[in-house]
């Protein structure tokens, strides 16, 4: 079969399902992510000693194979009836977003000028006014670098989550290897890798759309 006749045969109401699946798990996964990452690496920021003990932990896991991640997550959900399907699939990503959202993070809260501090202090601004009207938003472009970079990266790591049983454009690609159909297979890697190139783009807009015009004036 040839890949204009793999296209047209394709059942492209379970493509889009499939597509929507895969994008509301990498979204859930994510936006726990920035829920927690965001006030850990704050939190770094605030007290220095905390960096090298959180960072050294979110390396760790980053460097755990996916397929073991999932293997390791079973037994623990299998307790409570949740062992396949979504729930270990969504806490795996969100374990591997954390490390690029928690250092992106703390490296740009570190790295506001030490004078835009001072001046922030120097009106009357308690820490968390001067986080909230000051640092964030210098720091936001860099802290939405390391969101874009969790979403690529674990929209092909979730590709991976349909071994068990969490649905996903995996799904398609699992089914294609099974029945050895690769332009099948084929039609599901360029849906993977045009969904991560179409999330990195309108993440790349949203972050230049978010920068504050001062900083954009000085690049």
């Amino acid at each position: 079969m040839n890949l204009l006749d793999t296209f047209a045969q394709l059942d492209w109401v379970e493509v889009l399902h499939l597509t929507l699946q895969h994008i509301t798990l990498v979204g859930i996964a994510v936006s726990l992510a920035i829920l927690v990452g965001v006030p850990l690496g704050i939190l770094m920021t605030r007290f220095p000693a905390l960096a090298g003990p959180l960072q050294a932990s979110a390396t760790v896991l980053l460097t755990i194979p996916s397929i073991a991640l999932f293997g390791l997550l079973l037994p623990f959900y299998s307790k409570f009836g949740q062992g396949l399907g979504p729930l270990p699939a969504v806490t795996a990503v969100f374990l591997y977003s954390l490390l690029p959202i928690l250092r992106n993070t703390y490296l740009a809260l570190s790295g506001v000028e030490p004078g835009i501090r001072e001046a922030g202090t120097g009106i009357g601004m308690s820490f968390w006014q001067r986080l909230r009207m000051v640092d964030l938003p210098i720091a936001l472009p860099v802290i939405l670098a390391g969101v874009r970079t969790a979403v690529v990266m674990n929209i092909g790591v979730m590709t991976i989550a349909a071994t068990i049983g969490a649905g996903g454009l995996g799904v398609l690609i699992l089914t294609a290897i099974s029945r050895s159909d690769m332009t099948t297979l084929f039609v599901g890697a360029v849906l993977v890798s045009l969904l991560a190139i179409i999330a990195d783009l309108f993440l790349q807009w949203l972050q230049k759309t978010l920068t504050p015009r001062g900083l954009k004036a000085a690049h």
